[in-house]
């Protein structure tokens, strides 16, 4: 009886020590934020008026995305080359919404970004680069 009850302890044991309190998807989710606010994902935002349907603006680049909520405001820091940051906000109100997607596999510059401002339906391409690379 006693080495079932010791084998039972073993074995629980065994079992607990691989247990986690967290989840993978937690774990990987904390990882990507983590690398997002390191400048190391690529991005994709897009604000949409939800009235009209219509895509307000769309922005990709390496960013860092953090929503404050006292301001309703988007706050984006992006990485436009070594050291150079740029800070935008975009404000939020009942009329539009936003979605943030995460591009992989994207083969681009790593200091590129890039936004388009949507205005009646035609698309103004505004794009940015670092002076030293062209």
């Amino acid at each position: 009886m006693k080495n079932k009850i010791v084998l039972i302890c073993i074995f629980l044991i065994v079992i607990l020590t691989g247990c986690s309190w967290e989840n993978e998807a937690d774990t990987v989710s904390y990882n990507i934020s983590k690398e997002a606010d390191n400048f190391n994902v690529y991005r994709r935002i897009v604000v949409i008026n939800n009235e009209s349907d219509m895509v307000l603006l769309e922005f990709e680049g390496w960013c860092s995305i953090n929503y404050d909520g006292s301001d309703n405001q988007l706050e984006i820091t992006y990485r436009v080359g070594e050291e150079q940051y740029f800070k935008d906000f975009i404000g939020l109100n009942d009329r539009t919404t936003y979605v943030i997607t995460q591009i992989d596999g994207s083969n681009v510059d790593k200091y590129h970004y890039e936004w388009m401002y949507h205005s009646e339906g035609d698309l103004i391409p505004i794009e940015l680069k670092d002076g030293d690379t062209e």
